[in-house]
């Protein structure tokens, strides 16, 4: 007996051929791509039709196409670093779940961190909230974001001051935050040791592109760190970060 909900084998050919045309970019016909892809002209032809006649593709003559206006919208709408946020939930949900803390993703705007998901054991108690915008400099997620920017841009926002104390341990002077910075890009995470809140310690490491930028950082905080030893937390971090990297990056 089959398990699971079945395929639909038509639609999953028609994405295959609209995959097709958007990486042609318009330099083939509908013959040539069904000849690529094994399949008969005429199905080439009636789905690429279907694709026009909905505005998914558009054509530029000679039987040759392009991304059309509806799909256009849909990519418009969406960013880079929401598809990492779309992709990452259910990862970070299965890591805080395993870490008995809360697992939170950050993305680096207008020099401020913004909480794209949060989740975890006593997620509700942290005063983080999805959508909220906090300081960079004394969180995890915002020195991993921070260490990864150009250095023209890293050093404008070390030029920006004041940094406020919000705890006796946050870096608040711009040479000892450099230098925070360096060593996060050095050794490739990020610790947030009661900086924000006495007591709230917080690890985090980068995600990845493919052509190396940082757009996003994820974190795990623990209120009690002998919870799980640090190097054991920092394995599973960057193996959730890789998870999330390869869905939101397949080669």
């Amino acid at each position: 007996m089959r398990q699971g909900t079945p395929h639909i084998g038509a639609l999953k050919r028609t994405l295959a051929m609209l995959e097709a045309v958007i990486a042609d970019n318009g330099a083939s016909n509908a013959t040539a791509l069904a000849r690529a892809l094994a399949m008969p002209p005429a199905t080439a032809h009636r789905q690429i039709a279907t694709l026009v006649a909905e505005g998914y593709l558009a054509p530029v003559g000679k039987g040759r196409h392009l991304a059309g206006p509806r799909l256009l919208n849909l990519l418009h709408r969406l960013d880079e670093k929401q598809v990492i946020a779309n992709v990452a939930a259910p990862v970070l949900h299965i890591l805080a779940a395993r870490v008995r803390g809360i697992a939170q993703l950050g993305t680096f705007e207008n020099d401020m961190v913004t909480y794209r998901i949060k989740t975890g054991r006593g997620a509700t108690d942290l005063f983080t909230k999805i959508g909220m915008q906090l300081e960079a400099y004394c969180s995890g997620i915002g020195k991993v974001l921070l260490a990864h920017l150009p250095a023209t841009e890293r050093e404008r926002y070390l030029a920006g001051g004041p940094f406020v104390a919000l705890t006796h341990r946050t870096i608040t002077a711009p040479a000892l935050l450099r230098e925070e910075l360096d060593r996060v890009r050095r050794e490739g995470f990020a610790l947030d040791q009661g900086e924000i809140v006495e007591k709230l310690h917080c690890l985090a490491v980068a995600i990845r592109t493919p052509d190396g930028a940082v757009p996003a950082a994820i974190s795990v905080s623990l209120a009690d760190t002998a919870k799980l030893d640090r190097d054991d937390l920092l394995g599973l971090l960057q193996d959730a970060a890789r998870k999330i990297e390869n869905a939101a990056f397949p080669a």
